[in-house]
């Protein structure tokens, strides 16, 4: 067995090299496994994981709301809004409602770029804005905006955008 290669049992119980999409398979269900409700969210890392993983390879844009409690332990994670190869029309008032739904205290935004592009746009920046003041109105903070370009997932709060 080589050291760089992982492996799996197959049918009669030896080993076999794993196929990517079987890693990247057992790789979601361990991430899902650690972000399921009531986990606390005090570990950047692990959504960072969650997110490349959940939402790196896909083909067209998401908009997704993860929803957290008082304590920042994780509520639901919703893919709410789903796009074209380059943008996702987003409506406040169904972030709004999905937020009143939870419950929630507080929200992370995220949404992907099919195109791998880490460049927060304009179009980012707005609807940030836009989200951050309606939900001001309900006393729901949002913490931060993530953009997953494939395995790099990106801040807005870091970057002083938000």
């Amino acid at each position: 067995m080589r050291a760089d290669t992982l492996y799996v049992r197959d049918e009669c119980g030896g080993f076999v090299p794993a196929k990517p999409e079987v890693v990247l398979a057992r790789a979601k269900e361990h991430l899902k496994r650690r972000m399921r409700r009531g986990t606390p969210l005090t570990s950047p890392q692990v959504v960072r994981d969650f997110l490349a993983v959940t939402l790196g390879d896909r083909d067209c844009e998401y908009f997704c709301v993860i929803c957290l409690d008082g304590h920042h332990r994780l509520l639901r994670f919703v893919e709410l809004f789903r796009g074209t190869i380059d943008r996702a029309s987003v409506h406040p008032r169904e972030v709004v409602k999905l937020v009143l739904e939870c419950q929630a205290a507080s929200v992370l935004l995220v949404h992907n770029h099919p195109s791998l592009a880490v460049e927060v746009s304009s179009a980012d920046e707005l609807i940030s804005r836009r989200l951050v003041e309606a939900l001001s109105l309900i006393d729901v903070r949002v913490c931060d905006h993530l953009i997953v370009a494939g395995a790099t997932v990106v801040s807005m709060a870091e970057r002083g955008l938000l």
